[in-house]
């Protein structure tokens, strides 16, 4: 079952971008990405109408980041991307009329749901400020720099 890794590469961009010294590009975020720069403008559309970036058009233009980080959450940025699934579990729907299968999906769903709950809480719990905290923790314990931050690299 493939698992949508959308806002894992949103959460991804957006640190990087909050390292960034002028606005990045597609382009630039996309091989972050490793994707095409369509679906970073795509994925950005979202985002800046929720206020959570900008774009500038021209010569050194890009996307830059509009908000504190300590302001915003997982569940927010979750949110700015229309809400895409969180759990890859589906029903069995073959037999409708089967009391065995009504059963089973209503069990499923049951906990889908309070795991979902669970979830969409825990990421309202957890800002952008905090993965950047642990981001510059993880790269100071390991004795990188901030230069080392090029996908050429390991990170």
């Amino acid at each position: 079952m493939k698992r949508d890794s959308k806002l894992s590469g949103v959460l991804h961009v957006l640190l990087h971008m909050a390292e960034l010294k002028s606005p990045a590009t597609s382009e630039s975020l996309a091989a972050a990405m490793q994707t095409n720069p369509v679906v970073v403008r795509r994925l950005m559309t979202g985002l800046r109408e929720a206020g959570f970036v900008a774009s500038a058009k021209g010569h050194g233009g890009g996307w830059v980041l509009s908000c504190p980080l300590n302001e915003v959450t997982l569940g927010d940025i979750h949110a700015a991307l229309s809400s895409p699934a969180l759990l890859a579990l589906g029903n069995r729907t073959e037999s409708p009329g089967c009391l065995v299968e009504q059963a089973v999906n209503a069990a499923l769903d049951s906990a889908c749901h309070d795991a979902e709950a669970l979830l969409l809480k825990r990421l309202g719990q957890v800002t952008l400020a905090d993965l950047s905290n642990d981001f510059h923790r993880r790269m100071l314990a390991g004795g990188h720099s901030p230069k080392d931050l090029s996908h050429e690299h390991s990170h």
